[in-house]
């Protein structure tokens, strides 16, 4: 599937089947596909014009006609879906998902169609994912690319070299969105494709020049738009391998003179793709004009690539979330031996409580683990409700390898590790996450108050048991009396979690 990959994938091991589903504005995309004798097999693709992007009402719900057609796409996914575990599953939701309204439910009834969660990625997370599957597409080179990818939605720009991106971007314009907003009535005027280019240049602008120092020397189109772009173009001998410039221009003066969208009988232009195939095309002029690009290769991989890549990579032990972690802890100066010993002391409180608290969800371990290490990063702002300041630098913060749950679970663990239980930011939490999440939170403040005292002599392991909301946590004899400032903790502790619900007891 790729020439170049990093060693990803184990030749000796057993094949294992894994899917990846790209919920984007415009089309959503199932890939299945078989890791074995260290390559990915493609074994099923499914995509589906479910346009999205294009039932999204001014105050951010969902239209009942598009989200009943995505609905019933879903559902044809989790046919196929199904029967394969959730950790060989990872499922995305991009631009038109990042705006949709929570109280509109329709994640929700997604996830149930689908039968498997769903994740909503931020913009530059998804310019990461889409990076990695072209670079695994792409012959091994160290030359510095730019990859492009025009959505429904949004435009993801990223300039990397090898493997690892150095620079990502998500612009706020797609074939949808443009489409829309300058041929909703179908007409293709000249002014009409000029105002859509000026707006695809409004978007490019800020990030302009920063783009252009890096000095990129070769130009990748990742995206169904630009696929279909370039089907077009050598459709008509304009261009024989990929996209040049003069022949994006001509192809935007054939769509001019064609007056219509009904008009557009260009062969390898699918019906589904014409009513936003103006936009794509306005989309990517603006790209070309404003960074520089004389001739753009076209790859065949893109997010959902990505996502098999990431989850293949996570499996042995390449996870890119520890390197977000590492890299945020270094930047805020948190001190990494206090943040180990918290973590050990919460990752061995979760493995006596993870069966009969049901931690069941395979991102709990590692939440957990996270919020230990970064528990303090607030303190470089304040002391005084540093916990607040962590919060929010993690709500806030482009992390790569994390999605936007995650990031909200990670915040809110920060957030409630001391003083106040954060019941209001779990609340705001999806509904099945919620008690997990109150449940992690207790773990890692009970860690967290064990090493106040930030000494570097060895505690006794706690024994913890729990029922329900009820917790007991049991000392060696005569510990707690020899340590008062603990036992007198412990009583305070207690009393704030007696304020969410929970019983604590020691002894």
């Amino acid at each position: 599937m790729a020439t170049g990959s990093p060693p990803l994938l184990d030749a000796d091991a057993s094949p294992r089947l894994v899917a990846a589903v790209d919920l984007g504005s415009n089309s959503f995309h199932l890939l299945v596909a078989r890791a074995l004798g260290g390559d990915l097999q493609v074994i099923d693709r499914i995509k589906e014009m479910v346009r999205l992007g294009e039932g999204l009402t001014p105050d951010k719900m969902l239209s009942p006609e598009v989200a009943e057609r995505a609905l019933a796409c879903l559902d044809r996914f989790g046919q196929r879906l199904r029967a394969m575990p959730p950790g060989d599953v990872r499922a995305v939701g991009t631009n038109t998902l990042r705006q949709i309204r929570p109280e509109s439910g329709f994640l929700e009834r997604a996830e149930r169609a689908l039968g498997h969660p769903i994740d909503v990625i931020a913009g530059r997370e998804e310019a990461r994912l889409i990076y990695l599957g072209v670079a695994h597409g792409l012959a091994a080179g160290e030359e510095l690319r730019l990859v492009v990818d025009i959505g429904g939605g949004s435009t993801e720009l990223i300039v990397g070299r090898g493997f690892t991106p150095r620079l990502r971007e998500s612009l706020h314009m797609g074939c949808v969105t443009l489409s829309q907003r300058y041929f909703a009535d179908g007409r293709i005027t000249a002014r009409a494709m000029e105002r859509a280019e000026l707006a695809g240049a409004l978007e490019v602008r800020p990030i302009r020049a920063l783009f252009r120092r890096t000095g990129w020397h070769k130009a990748v189109g990742s995206s169904g738009t630009i696929k279909a772009i370039a089907a077009v173009i050598a459709a008509e001998g304009w261009c024989p391998d990929g996209i040049s410039a003069a022949a994006l221009e001509r192809l935007r003066n054939a769509l001019v003179a064609a007056g219509s969208v009904e008009a557009l009988t260009f062969k390898g232009l699918s019906e589904q793709r014409r009513p936003v195939f103006p936009g794509g095309v306005a989309a990517l002029r603006a790209v070309f004009m404003h960074l520089g690009v004389s001739h753009m290769q076209v790859s065949d991989e893109a997010l959902r690539e990505g996502l098999i890549y990431e989850m293949l990579g996570r499996d042995q032990h390449e996870d890119v979330r520890e390197r977000t972690v590492r890299s945020l802890a270094q930047r805020f100066g948190v001190d990494r031996t206090h943040a180990t010993r918290v973590e050990e002391t919460a990752t061995a409180l979760f493995a006596q409580s993870a069966e009969p608290w049901q931690f069941t969800h395979p991102n709990d371990p590692f939440a957990l683990g996270f919020a230990a290490r970064l528990h303090e990063i607030g303190l470089i702002i304040s002391h005084s409700s540093y916990q607040k300041h962590g919060a929010y630098l993690l709500r806030n913060a482009d992390l790569s390898g994390f999605t936007r749950q995650a990031q909200q679970v990670l915040a809110a663990l920060v957030l409630g590790h001391r003083r106040k239980f954060p019941g209001a930011e779990i609340a705001a939490l999806p509904e099945d996450r919620q008690v997990a999440v109150r449940r992690l939170c207790v773990l890692l403040r009970l860690a967290v108050l064990m090493h106040r005292g930030r000494s570097e002599k060895a505690l006794p392991d706690p024994q913890l048991r729990v029922e329900g909301e009820a917790i007991r946590l049991e000392f060696p004899d005569g510990w707690l009396a020899r340590h008062p400032l603990t036992q007198l903790e412990l009583e305070e502790e207690a009393a704030r979690l007696a304020t969410a619900g929970f019983t604590l007891e020691f002894g």
